[in-house]
């Protein structure tokens, strides 16, 4: 089987760490408090976060137990965050989790075996158990993904494991986030900042940075927040953009249906704007933005594997019926 690049994560339980795992499946991104001399040329195709389980215990003690998987797909690579982006960050007001990456949640898997019976390598299992022991830190490891996704019940390419159909994997989201000291929390959705004065300004900052950047392309840009962002103009030229921001990794955005049919629509030539790891200054009234990775598509058309669908219309019945 062909074997994938993982990085291998233990979660612990405490509230700090429940809310964080949280957090970072909200806001699709995840981060370690230092950068290892093996993340430097790594590009791992997969993320698994591990809770449930204590590592500290002998290998062979490990192999016995079971704990709850996070399977995911990692986008974008390593890269050095700027921005403070978990709660504990937040808090302390201080970089605690720089080297980041961003992670797309493929699905959660419960009581899965960590030793033989399971889908791990002992390698994969005993990584998860060195994470736990190491702060939390990501262990690399290479090992075959094939196992996993079909205990999720994703279809995969043998040859292409990593190339998962974002439209054919169950996904979870933070609400499914289990823990012995799981935090209150409020329903949230991908990307979500609970802070609506934090929201704003990191939206009028995204808005800010593709504004100078068509103005700068000779662009006349007209703002217009629905059905999209902004129109721009240039001569004949028409070009509608949508744009995202967020202080997390550049991973996946929220899109409502008409956003989706708009950019699909033949009629409609359609950028997307992303601005993420965006820093913003909470200790200012309003508070102050800066900084943040452009991920600019132009010609935009969201394709059917890249999308997932994460809420539903639900007709009620006809009580006349």
């Amino acid at each position: 089987m062909k074997s994938s690049t993982f990085v291998m994560v233990h979660v612990g339980q405490s509230t700090e760490s429940q809310r964080n795992l949280e957090h970072g499946i909200d806001t699709l991104s995840w981060g370690f408090p230092e950068k290892k001399p093996e993340y430097d040329d790594a590009t791992p195709e997969f993320a698994l976060l591990a809770t449930g389980a204590s590592p500290r215990v002998q290998l062979e003690d490990w192999l016995q137990k079971t704990a709850t998987l996070y399977l995911f797909q990692v986008r974008g690579g390593f890269y050095e965050g700027r921005a403070w982006h978990w709660p504990d960050e937040e808090a302390e007001r201080r970089l605690k989790y720089p080297q980041r990456f961003g992670i797309e949640p493929l699905a959660k898997l419960e009581n899965v075996p960590l030793g033989p019976q399971g889908p791990l390598t002992e390698a994969g299992s005993d990584a998860i158990r060195r994470s736990g022991t190491d702060r939390g830190m990501g262990k690399l490891v290479q090992m075959p993904a094939q196992r996993l996704l079909e205990l999720a019940g994703i279809p995969f390419d043998p040859d292409q494991p990593e190339a998962v159909p974002l439209d054919k994997s169950p996904g979870f989201t933070a609400d499914q986030v289990e823990g012995k000291k799981k935090p209150q929390r409020r329903r949230r959705g991908a990307g979500y900042i609970s802070d609506p004065k934090k929201r704003k300004a990191i939206e009028e900052h995204a808005e800010h940075l593709a504004t100078i950047h068509y103005e700068a392309q000779g662009w006349t840009v007209e703002k217009l927040g629905k059905p999209y962002d902004l129109r721009c103009t240039r001569g004949t030229e028409e070009r509608h953009v949508e744009v995202k921001g967020t202080t997390g990794a550049p991973t996946s955005v929220e899109l409502t249906i008409n956003e989706v049919l708009h950019a699909r629509d033949k009629d409609n030539t359609v950028d997307l704007y992303v601005v993420s790891d965006i820093r913003v200054d909470t200790t200012t009234d309003p508070y102050t933005p800066s900084e943040g990775t452009i991920s600019h598509y132009t010609s935009w058309e969201p394709a059917d594997e890249d999308l997932r669908p994460r809420k539903y219309e639900y007709r009620l019945p006809d009580p006349t019926a």
